[in-house]
């Protein structure tokens, strides 16, 4: 009787346990979906359990972890009652980030908190992350659902997570085998992926209404939410195959918040610049239809969205072509090289050839 007393109070506070149990249960199978062989366990425990077996064929074998949220982004789904593909963007986010330095991601874990818990709505959005797990080629291995009355309003939520992943040291990604006259090859994006959204809802979704926002169309056809909510891009098992197949990647690139502008550097060591060709790539017509309207200017573009190119390749000259066949599904193209800076202690930068 005291717990049920408890349960009650705590309900009046605004906590549904029973809803949360039933959230757990509705997204069951979809966890279960993204397991691999080495997941131990099933949904319910403490903790994820995962075998790392395979790091014994291993010379050096270090983990690599990252962590990052979908942003403002939710906010659009939200008024759009689109649930089920933030989850993509989630693992996205952080899968597309540790690839780059040729891990292989091997679990995931996400933070979901609601002003008030709806089971139904759970469902949706743990489906798009166990879509993203798969796409990843990762085990969602576990997760939290809280809420939070009284701090946020009973429809927002907010979504976060982690993603851990093994590499072998000397199979390592980065700048250090990037030489001067190297070849950029772009990966086409899928529109904005999940960065810049507080500049497009300041500029453009934040004057609309609702019904606006779910009725607008572009030029192409497609419906502005749908554009605005299209998942990031996930590259990680086409890189893993071309890193297997020994395709001659030196470095790369994830294009994410700070645009080619501030991501591309990363990968770029002391003494080399990037030089890319504005206009060898196709521009989304999502990104086209945002600035029509907002009339920025193209260095603010370039340091605020990806502009088209959601990640970025760096390999010798003699490597494009077998890289281009390899990630045609992105639209690959060449879009720029590297090129000996000033100073051999000049850190890595990236300029613009219009």
């Amino acid at each position: 009787m005291a717990d049920n007393n408890q349960n009650s109070a705590y309900k009046e506070a605004g906590v549904d346990i029973v809803a949360g149990e039933e959230a757990v249960k509705a997204i069951k199978l979809d966890v279960e979906s993204t397991y691999t062989a080495a997941v131990v366990g099933s949904i319910g425990g403490f903790g994820g359990l995962f075998s790392i077996a395979e790091a014994k064929d291993m010379i050096d074998p270090l983990l690599v972890s990252g962590t990052d949220g979908v942003g403002t982004k939710l906010e659009l789904a939200q008024r759009s009652g689109v649930y089920n593909t933030v989850g993509i963007d989630l693992v996205a986010m952080c899968a597309n980030d540790i690839i780059c330095t040729g891990a292989k991601p091997l679990f995931f874990l996400d933070y979901l908190a609601m002003g008030k818990l709806d089971p139904a709505v759970v469902a949706l959005i743990v489906e798009g992350v166990a879509a993203g797990c798969r796409e990843a080629g990762c085990a969602l291995v576990g997760g939290e659902m809280a809420e939070h009355p009284g701090t946020m309003a009973v429809k927002d939520f907010d979504l976060s997570g982690f993603c851990v992943g093994i590499v072998d040291r000397p199979k390592m990604l980065g700048p250090d085998s990037v030489e001067a006259g190297d070849a950029i090859i772009g990966l086409a994006s899928s529109g904005f992926h999940s960065n810049g959204f507080s500049l497009v809802r300041s500029v453009l979704t934040n004057k609309m209404t609702d019904a606006e926002l779910t009725s607008e169309r572009l030029e192409s056809g497609q419906l502005l939410i749908e554009a605005l909510l299209e998942p990031t891009y996930i590259y990680v098992l086409p890189l893993l195959s071309a890193l297997e197949a020994k395709l001659g990647i030196k470095a790369v690139a994830n294009i994410t918040g700070g645009g080619i502008t501030n991501n591309l550097n990363r990968a770029l060591p002391l003494g080399l610049n990037a030089q890319i060709r504005l206009g060898s790539w196709v521009i989304p017509p999502i990104i086209d239809y945002f600035n029509d309207i907002a009339k920025i200017e193209e260095d603010d573009l370039l340091q605020t969205f990806n502009m088209g190119i959601g990640f970025a390749i760096i390999c010798k000259q003699a490597d494009v072509e077998a890289l281009l066949e390899h990630f045609e599904q992105y639209d690959a193209t060449v879009i720029g090289e590297v090129l000996q800076a000033e100073s051999p202690e000049t850190p890595g930068g990236v300029s613009y050839l219009k």
